[in-house]
């Protein structure tokens, strides 16, 4: 037996369903956690709900690969309706986790592709009734109305993406589950087994999809623990390592340079003009203020905001004059904003923390 004809036989089967039930097993131990997370969130929720359901659906396959088992058409009519019914399920949660704030994803056209579901499973029954009494063959269960829908439904969800944070990678797994969705139609109605490649493609395409997914579940998740740690070290007005986080770079810096100088700013009459201009015209300026400071201490030190109208540029580098790099502070404040500021120099002393 060549490995082509192991893969594309009842033992590839099972081996590609073992490795999709652990990537499943992997994402749901990811998803019960973000559960326990997120104060509970509802899309968590439903993606251990349609992560249990997908991992009986791959249970059931495995359990086809057994002769007596392959030929009940209730066990294969129920794999084919939870196949659909779980992508239609994952494909609203994963769209809900990337979906842009200012761009709301409704529920009801999934939960028409679920009525839809439904109807076409009925209206297969009906014009097909021996679909339920005679054992299903070697090429599988012949449910032509359905498979077509499945590709129906991905078709329509690829087709509308807008608004979706990472299309592309999601696109990617749509259109890998196309492909395998053709490969097996091709397989069942076409060439009936005598393929070896849409065989094998059936089986493996699966693994890449449910990978696919795992890699986006576990993106989102570094996504929002960047985000938490980026929260926790920076001010969020203007984008400045706070105070506590800028003393501990600056000891670090101590520590590594040896010598380092604190350039002190303070902005000239902030509170008159937050009082003539605004709160939004004054947190405008503070912004650009603390960027002109991010930008003339980049590469040589870091800037930080000590609170209110206080900013704070650090100096390590060797051969910089703090002294200078005050003065160009100063002066681009002065000639780019509206403001001046006051400003002030102080360099560490050996053995002074």
């Amino acid at each position: 037996m060549t490995i082509l004809q192991w893969i594309a036989g009842p033992t590839g089967q099972t081996f590609a369903s073992a490795c999709v039930l652990t990537i499943l097993v992997l994402t749901l131990f990811m998803s019960i956690r973000l559960y326990k997370s997120y104060r509970r969130n509802k899309t968590h929720r439903l993606l251990i709900v349609v992560l249990s359901i997908v991992i009986l659906q791959q249970a059931a396959l495995v359990s086809l690969a057994f002769p007596g088992l392959s030929q009940s058409p209730y066990l294969n009519l129920s794999y084919s309706v939870t196949s659909l019914l779980s992508f239609i399920i994952i494909n609203f949660v994963f769209m809900k986790l990337y979906t842009q704030p200012s761009t709301r994803l409704k529920g009801m056209p999934f939960l028409l592709m679920v009525i839809g579901l439904v109807g076409i499973t009925a209206l297969q029954i009906a014009l097909d009734p021996d679909i339920l009494t005679h054992p299903v063959g070697a090429e599988g269960l012949s449910a032509l109305a359905m498979d077509f829908y499945g590709l129906v439904i991905n078709f329509i969800i690829l087709l509308n993406l807008r608004g979706i944070d990472q299309r592309f990678s999601y696109s990617a797994s749509l259109i890998v589950y196309f492909i395998y969705q053709l490969s097996d139609l091709a397989d069942s109605y076409v060439f009936h087994g005598s393929e070896p490649m849409l065989v094998i493609l059936s089986h493996l395409l699966p693994i890449v999809y449910y990978a696919l997914l795992f890699l986006l579940l576990f993106d989102w998740v570094l996504e929002r623990l960047l985000m938490t740690f980026q929260s926790s070290i920076t001010d969020g007005l203007t984008s400045l390592y706070n105070r506590r986080h800028f003393n501990k770079k600056a000891e670090q810096m101590l520590r590594e340079a040896r010598r380092i100088a604190i350039i002190f700013c303070d902005i000239d009459n902030f509170k008159k003009l937050n009082d003539t201009e605004g709160h939004h015209r004054a947190d405008g300026v503070l912004k650009q203020v603390a960027d002109i400071i991010k930008e003339e201490t980049a590469g040589i030190g870091a800037a930080g905001r000590y609170g209110g109208e206080e900013l704070l540029g650090l100096v390590a580098a060797a051969g910089v004059k703090p002294e200078k790099v005050a003065e160009t502070i100063r002066s681009r404040v002065e000639k780019e904003s509206i403001v001046t500021i006051s400003i002030g120099v102080s360099c560490s002393r050996d053995g002074v923390s």
